[in-house]
């Protein structure tokens, strides 16, 4: 190689120098997309960090809301109950004071015994007379049976007036003496009114004496020879008894 051919010293110095900035620039670019990538990478980060940070206050006000509702449907669902307990409790002592008043003034008016008197329930003749010691004849059945009551005749419609104060113990339809009303009247003393029709009365009403128990009906086929009747019957313990024996004179 001769001279001309072998690079000069200055050169060689730019060649250098060129490769040195090139390294340069490398490193610059290098940094560069680096700190570019590391600080989107970065904001990326934290924008994610916020969201999940939201994220977890949604949340915790979702659970903190429904726990709210949870707390005030079971105050006002307790508040209800209480307050259904309370009314319960009033209508109950409402109720118990009611039958309590009334128990008090209605059976401390039924107090029938043997001293007292009976109006007659109804304006009439007997036509068949209590007998329980020897049989009457029955018209109707054509045959002679015991009668535990007075067989009063009337006409159809007739008021049946109460003959003692009492209270209603049954109001039954049967075969032999039609609608009739139990009342008890107290000591063991008990009146039926049958052969009625359009009782104004219901179970555990009270009667006062002279009060209408109902109205005559159509006689049943037990009394149709004998028309229009009232049955009435008085017992004592469940045993029928004279009513003759307390009926109050016209």
């Amino acid at each position: 190689m001769n001279k001309q051919q072998r690079p000069s010293k200055k050169g060689r110095k730019q060649a250098a120098l060129g490769l040195i900035v090139c390294f340069v620039a490398a490193i610059a670019l290098t940094g560069a997309y680096t700190w570019s990538h590391y600080k989107d990478r970065t904001q990326k980060e934290l924008e994610l960090a916020q969201a999940e940070e939201q994220a977890r206050e949604d949340a915790l006000q979702k659970a903190s809301e429904e726990a709210n509702n949870i707390a005030s449907k079971a105050e006002e669902k307790e508040t209800e109950t209480d307050t259904e307990e309370k009314n319960t409790e009033n209508a109950s002592n409402t109720a118990e004071n009611s039958t309590s008043t009334q128990t008090a003034g209605s059976t401390g008016q039924i107090n029938f015994s043997e001293d007292d008197q009976l109006l007659w329930p109804v304006n009439g003749n007997v036509v068949m007379s209590f007998s329980m010691d020897k049989t009457v004849y029955f018209s109707t059945l054509d045959q002679y049976k015991y009668n535990p009551a007075l067989i009063i005749s009337g006409a159809l419609n007739d008021n049946v007036i109460a003959s003692a104060p009492g209270i209603v113990k049954s109001i039954d339809v049967l075969a032999q003496t039609g609608t009739t009303v139990t009342m008890d009247m107290g000591n063991g003393y008990e009146c039926l009114y049958g052969q009625l029709k359009e009782v104004p009365l219901k179970v555990g009403d009270y009667v006062n004496a002279g009060d209408v128990v109902g109205y005559l009906s159509e006689p049943t086929k037990y009394y149709s020879v004998e028309g229009c009747n009232l049955y009435f019957e008085l017992r004592k313990d469940g045993q029928p008894v004279n009513p003759m024996d307390f009926m109050a004179e016209e």
